[in-house]
């Protein structure tokens, strides 16, 4: 269990930098703090799917690729609504400097991150280990 911790949070951190990398474009384009996350949140979770499939759980079934997906999402979203809750609470009352997207992102994602391995690991992946 460990190492697919270890993994897990390899990947939780290509998940962040899709996360901020996007929060920060969409920023840029007008979208604002909240939307831009829902955004940006959607793709990490895309992005640790593909990753965790492979790297973290070893899925070799492609034939429940979009059930396993749904799966992934609906698992994800626990650990998001976690995630979700944290960024908007530093948003709301921390000053607005330039980095206080990042540190949001970085505080929702730890919060996050054990509610979304234990999802991951007991229910979507509950074969592979």
């Amino acid at each position: 269990m460990r190492a697919q911790l270890l993994r897990f949070g390899i990947v939780g951190a290509a998940g962040f930098v899709v996360d901020a990398s996007v929060l920060y474009i969409s920023l840029h384009f007008g979208t604002g703090y909240y939307v831009g996350r829902a955004w940006s949140f959607l793709l990490a979770v895309w992005t640790t799917w593909q990753l965790n499939r492979r790297f973290t759980f070893s899925v070799r079934d492609r034939k429940n690729v979009w059930r396993e997906g749904g799966k992934y999402l609906m698992a994800m979203s626990f650990g998001g609504i976690v995630n979700y809750a944290t960024y908007c609470a530093l948003i709301a009352t921390l000053p607005k400097y330039w980095f206080l997207p990042l540190l949001s992102v970085a505080a929702g994602s730890v919060a996050g991150l054990m509610v979304n391995f234990l999802i991951a690991r007991h229910w979507v992946y509950k074969t592979s280990h």
